[in-house]
Formats: C-alpha cells, sequence, structure tokens
C-alpha cells in the first residue's frame, strides 16, 4: 500500500504536468477580466496573486547565477504587464460602478496613505517618477545595448567554438550546445529589449488611468451620486490612488527584477552570494567607512544609529580581514612556507610568475582569414568552410593515409578582407584571394563562348580563371566553364597544401601514434620492426620520402613488413624506401595506368650509364653531372613533358631501380611533380607503352628548361 501511495503522484504534480493548459487558460482569463465584471473578493484575490508574483520573480533574478536560466522572463514579463492592466480596468470598474473595489485597494487607500487623498496623489507621484525615470529607462538601457553587443559577438564567439572543435579541445556535442547557447543568448538580449518597452508603456499607462479614474470618479459621484465635490473627491481619488498604488509596488519589483536580470554579467553565484564575498575583499574600504560613521556620530549625528552602524561595518570589516589573511596564508602555503612558521601568513601575496611556456608552441596548421571572409565560417551566416575542413580531414585520412591535424581558423584584421593565409608550424606557406560575392569560373578547354568576369588566377593549381557574379553561374555553365563557389576554392587548395606538404605535416609523435594504430591489430609487426631493427626516427623518414612523392601510405602493414626484411640488409633510409616502392608497385600504378596500360617516358640506356656512373662517384644517391649535361637533360626532358601533356597524358618517367632516385632529385627542382617510376615499381601484367624518350643529345632549349 505504501509503495502505490508513494507511486501515485500528488496534486502539484498533476498540476505541473499540465502547466502548458494552465498557462493557456489564465491568458485568457486575462482578457476576459478586462470585459467582465467580478466580485470584490475575486479582484482582493488578483490583486494578492499579482503582488505574490512580482515578489516571487524578484527574488528569483535574485537568485538567478545566469540570465539564460531565466529564459522565460521576456514572455512573463508581457503576460504580467497584461494581467496588471486587467486589474487596473477590473478596479476603474468597481470603482466608479459601486464606489467600493474590495478589501484591498480599501486598505492601500486609508492604511498606506492614512486615508488623505492628497498624500496618496505625491506618493503615487513619487513611485511613477522612481520607475519611469530611475528603474525603467535603465534598464530599458542596459538591455538595448546588451542585445546590440551581443548580436555583434555572435560570430567572433561561433568562430571560437569552431575553433576549438578544430583544435580538438572540445567534441562535436560540446560544440553543438555551445553555439545553441549563443544563439540562446542573442534571442534572450533581443527579447528583452523589446519587452523593456511594455514596462516603460505600463508607467505612463497607470499615470493615465489614475488622472482618468479621478477626473470619471469625480463626475459620477456630484452627477449622479449627489455627492458633495468635497465628499466625491475625497471617496473616488482615495480609491483611484490605491488601485494605483496597489497595482504600481507590483509594477516597480517587477520593473526592479527587469534591470536585475539584464545587469547579471560575468557572475559566479547568485546575487546574494556576489555581493557578501565581493563587498569584504577590501577591508580597508570598510575601516575608513567605520571610522567615518564614528566621526558623524560625535559631530551632530544620532550618535546610537551611527554607532550601530559603524558597529556593522566594523565587523564586516573584521571578517574581510580574516578571509584576506586566510588567502595570503594559503598562498604561502602554496609557496612552500610552513602555516606556523614566522613571517608566513605576513609574506606579501606575490602574484605568481605568468607561464611563457604555452607561447613557444605553433599550431601544426593555421588558415588565417581577413574579416571579409567571416561569413564562409559563419555558420549563422550558411558558412560551411570548417564543416569541410573536417572533410578535408577525412579525405586525407583515406587517401593519404595520414592524420592531419586540426586546423585552427581564425580571423587577421591585418589581412586585406578578402585574403586569406596557410601556415605551417607559423610559418606562411602560401596566401590568396578570394570574392565572397563572386563565383569563380574556369575554362577547362571546352568553353564554346567567352563570359565577362574579373581576371584572377585559381590559387590550388595556377589556371586562369574569372570572378563572375552569383547570377551569371547558369550562363557560364552552359558554355562550358567549371564553375565553382568560394567555399571551395579555399577547401580545394587546402587539399592541394596537405598534399604538397605532408611530409612536414608527419613528425615523430604522428608517426607513433600510427604505429601504435597498426599495433592494436598486428602487434607482432610493430614489436618485431621497433625497436629492434628502425627506431621511430627511421620509419618517420621513411614514410616521409613516400609522401614526398605524393604514395600514399595507408596501407601502413604492407609497408612495415617490407621495413622488416629490408632493414636485416641495410638501414639506409633511401634504400628501405626503394625497397618499400617496389613492394608497393600496385598502389603506384593503379594511380597513373588507365585500363591497364601505362603510358610512360623512358631513359636513354647511354643516359641510364652516366647517372649510375655519377651516383658512385657521389653520396646519398645524388648524381655529380657538368652544367652542360645538366641543361641538355632539363631540354630533352621538357620536350617529352611538354609532348605528353599535349596529349593530355599525365608526364611519368621510367628508369631502371640503380638511377630513379638520383633522376628524381636531379630533377625536382625544375620539375618537382615530374612522376619518376622504376622498372621494379611497374605491377605484373600491366602493359607499358613508351611515348619518348629523354637523352642527353638533344639540342639544349633554354626558354622551356626554365619552364619545366
Amino acid at each position: 500500500m505504501a509503495t502505490a501511495a508513494q507511486a501515485r503522484p500528488s496534486l502539484l504534480d498533476r498540476l505541473a504536468s499540465t502547466s502548458h493548459a494552465w498557462v493557456a487558460a489564465a491568458s485568457v482569463v486575462l482578457v476576459v477580466l478586462m470585459i467582465v465584471p467580478v466580485p470584490p473578493w475575486v479582484l482582493d484575490l488578483l490583486l494578492s496573486t499579482n503582488i505574490t508574483l512580482a515578489l516571487i520573480i524578484l527574488l528569483v533574478t535574485l537568485y538567478t547565477e545566469n540570465a539564460l536560466a531565466f529564459s522565460v522572463f521576456p514572455t512573463l514579463l508581457l503576460i504580467v504587464t497584461l494581467f496588471r492592466l486587467s486589474l487596473n480596468i477590473t478596479g476603474t470598474r468597481s470603482i466608479l460602478l459601486h464606489g467600493y473595489a474590495g478589501q484591498v485597494i480599501e486598505s492601500f487607500g486609508n492604511v498606506v496613505v492614512g486615508g488623505n487623498y492628497a498624500v496618496g496623489i505625491v506618493i503615487f507621484a513619487i513611485l511613477i517618477v522612481i520607475q519611469f525615470v530611475v528603474i525603467t529607462n535603465g534598464a530599458g538601457r542596459v538591455a538595448e545595448v546588451a542585445a546590440r553587443f551581443t548580436l555583434d559577438a555572435m560570430p567572433g564567439k561561433q568562430l571560437a567554438v569552431d575553433a576549438d572543435l578544430n583544435a580538438g579541445l572540445i567534441t562535436e556535442a560540446e560544440a553543438r550546445q555551445r553555439r545553441k547557447d549563443i544563439q540562446r543568448a542573442a534571442d534572450f538580449y533581443g527579447a528583452m529589449d523589446g519587452a523593456s518597452k511594455f514596462v516603460r508603456g505600463d508607467a505612463i499607462a497607470a499615470v493615465i488611468i489614475v488622472f482618468v479614474n479621478i477626473i470619471g470618479g469625480f463626475v459620477i459621484g456630484v452627477a449622479q451620486q449627489g455627492m458633495s465635490i468635497l465628499e466625491a473627491l475625497q471617496r473616488y481619488t482615495l480609491l483611484t490612488i490605491g488601485e494605483g498604488i496597489v497595482t504600481q509596488i507590483p509594477a516597480l519589483l517587477i520593473s526592479t527584477a527587469t534591470g536585475i536580470i539584464v545587469t547579471r554579467a560575468a557572475s559566479e553565484g547568485s546575487f546574494g552570494h556576489d555581493l557578501s564575498r565581493q563587498l569584504v575583499q577590501e577591508p580597508r574600504a570598510l575601516l575608513i567607512a567605520g571610522v567615518l560613521l564614528v566621526l558623524f556620530g560625535f559631530f551632530g549625528l544620532p550618535p546610537l544609529f551611527m554607532f550601530i552602524m559603524a558597529a556593522i561595518v566594523l565587523a564586516l570589516w573584521v571578517r574581510g580581514r580574516n578571509a584576506a589573511k586566510a588567502a595570503a596564508l594559503k598562498t604561502g602555503v602554496a609557496r612552500g612556507a610552513a602555516p606556523g612558521a614566522p613571517g608566513a601568513s605576513a609574506a606579501p601575496a606575490v602574484k605568481p610568475a605568468e607561464s611563457v611556456v604555452p607561447l613557444l608552441s605553433y599550431d601544426p596548421m593555421e588558415l588565417e582569414i581577413g574579416f571579409g571572409l567571416i561569413p564562409l565560417v559563419d555558420v549563422s551566416q550558411g558558412g560551411d568552410l570548417l564543416e569541410r575542413i573536417t572533410m578535408i580531414r577525412r579525405h586525407a585520412a583515406r587517401e593519404l593515409g595520414i592524420v592531419v591535424p586540426p586546423i585552427r581558423v581564425r580571423d587577421n584584421l591585418q589581412l586585406k578582407p578578402s585574403t586569406y593565409v596557410v601556415k605551417i608550424y607559423g610559418l606562411e606557406v602560401t596566401r590568396a584571394e578570394v570574392m565572397v560575392s563572386r563565383m569563380l569560373a574556369m575554362n577547362p578547354g571546352t568553353a564554346t563562348s567567352a563570359i565577362d568576369g574579373i581576371p584572377t588566377t585559381e590559387p590550388a593549381f595556377g589556371l586562369p580563371a574569372l570572378w563572375i557574379a552569383e547570377s551569371g553561374r547558369s550562363d557560364a555553365e552552359m558554355a562550358g566553364y567549371t564553375v565553382i563557389d568560394p567555399t571551395s576554392v579555399i577547401a580545394t587548395h587546402l587539399t592541394e597544401i596537405i598534399k604538397g606538404h605532408a611530409p612536414d605535416l608527419l613528425g615523430r609523435q604522428e608517426t607513433s601514434a600510427l604505429l601504435d594504430n597498426v599495433k592494436q591489430h598486428y602487434p607482432v609487426v610493430v614489436e618485431e620492426l621497433i625497436p629492434n631493427l628502425l627506431t621511430v626516427g627511421e620509419v618517420q623518414r621513411v614514410l616521409q620520402n613516400l609522401l614526398r612523392e605524393r604514395i600514399p601510405i595507408r596501407n601502413l602493414l604492407l609497408i612495415l613488413e617490407n621495413l622488416a626484411d629490408g632493414a636485416r640488409a641495410s638501414k639506409d633510409v633511401d634504400y628501405l624506401t626503394e625497397r618499400v616502392r617496389a613492394a608497393m608497385n600496385r598502389h603506384i600504378c593503379a594511380e597513373y595506368a588507365e585500363d591497364g596500360l601505362l603510358s610512360v617516358i623512358t631513359v636513354d640506356p647511354r643516359l641510364e650509364t652516366l647517372l649510375g656512373e655519377a651516383v658512385r662517384r657521389g653520396e646519398d644517391a645524388y648524381a655529380l653531372l657538368d652544367p652542360a649535361t645538366v641543361a641538355r637533360i632539363y631540354g630533352s626532358l621538357t620536350k617529352q613533358i611538354q609532348a605528353a601533356q599535349q596529349g593530355g597524358l599525365q608526364p611519368v618517367v621510367l628508369t631502371s631501380p640503380g638511377t630513379r632516385l638520383a633522376l628524381k632529385r636531379l630533377t625536382e627542382r625544375a620539375a618537382p611533380s615530374l612522376v619518376v617510376l622504376s622498372y621494379s615499381e611497374i605491377a605484373p601484367g600491366l602493359r607499358v607503352e613508351s611515348i619518348g624518350q629523354v637523352s642527353t643529345t638533344d639540342d639544349v632549349l633554354e626558354p622551356a628548361v626554365a619552364g619545366v
């Protein structure tokens, strides 16, 4: 039986579960009160409810730590204002019809103002001045400024949240909650800016209602009730003033609550908690105030009250001094002094030295944008660049096999509005401009007609392009142009930068994380290789060599197995890299072959012999050749590259395993994107077609060499 009774919800619980219905019904009743007369006892109940509700709202705002914790306040303010106006109309109707409006209004008319309507008018006028000139005006101004600054700060706050998310400091759920809180704060202060106007209008309406009631009561009392002029003034004016005061006192409480909730800032607790803590944080101010109060008692002011106030202030001073001593003692213990040691508590509180260690670190990768590009990252304005950056990191993991560190996005007012800069470990690697309000159109070679636009260069690949208006996108696409939006321009550029600087982004720590990931599923492979055969640094250098020639390292298991086999013969990084490349022949050829056919530029056997002899004379697979020979090689290579590109093919040079690395290093300054393969890297079953040959017998083409 006890269990059943405990399981049965209480009356308050049942009422709370249907609160939405009660609120809707109460809102309708407020309108009905303006039309339907009510008995005096009902009016007394409603006036008492109004006072109670005002007290509750005021106390709740005092205990609220954050304005968003009382986010219904703007709507509640409107409802309470409507309730108070309904009571004004209901009280006015009862006063003018019956000369009586219940005990509450009667009590305020007789007790609060002593039955003197002249005193009541003065008190009512003072209340109106306090509410209208002081509280309402100040609260409205604070709400307006808070709304303006909250809206202005939204893009920066959302950018900070997205930057923390990209940096891995917060989770996706935390970022979503922070964005929601930012939006709620903007909505709240915007609503408070409008709701404060209700309080101001209510004060004006109260003055008008009181004057109308006094004039109407005087006319009704003299003309209809047969009262004398003084009797009519005494009766109706006293009731009107009582009704005005009984509604304006709750209005004053609500206005105060409005000012409190919009002025709550930088709070660590409720208003009372913050007040008691912060009021005694300067004991010297309390001591001076206490001494001045004692002096006031000796020089004319009532000594009893001055000494009582001085005693209270000095008691607060003692409390504040004890708190300061406790804080100083705690600081001394933290610095290593014994609590009971002489001078431990008297030692001055020294501000701890600011740590400069965080200033030494760099973000692995940064994207700095001018303020004109903020709409691209501001989610509230439809920007999706941050989401695209997340997709870029996923793409790099799938395609390259590396985990790109979080890319920190920040605005830089020193940049041009339309400029963005990409930095890697604090060093600028590229800088470009995009136009937010336009689209980038590029001619892939199939355009049928010219279009109007602002000439520019596509930042990722350096191709000629045009910035066109958004309205001309369909016409440009019909003319054969490839049209992309500014966000895609930046995303594509970032992708190419990551591919080109992947070796720089793969440090020892990132390599160790990749090895740990493999170790979870294949522990034997990693334990055999590290640290018995190779160090993490040596594995890192091999992986960097592969990434430098844009070979994915996603199949890390295959790479580690071949490193374990090759490391028993030699620990030379170049040797190990070439061995891994040979084992990854299928992965390498799959990127360059089409339909089982690989079109290559071969190397003259005489040049291979020359390179082989030069490598044996040098060190670390660098060919030592005279400048004239190098110029002839560049000239021949340039002609073959141009011929391949004109045929729509990607230039791929095929040479012997012993000279591949030397030829690659010889040509990487002139043609950094040139693919150089060896015969051992050709996958079994793949057909190879020669489309040209590099030799040293061709004439030197100076202009072409410079453009390789």
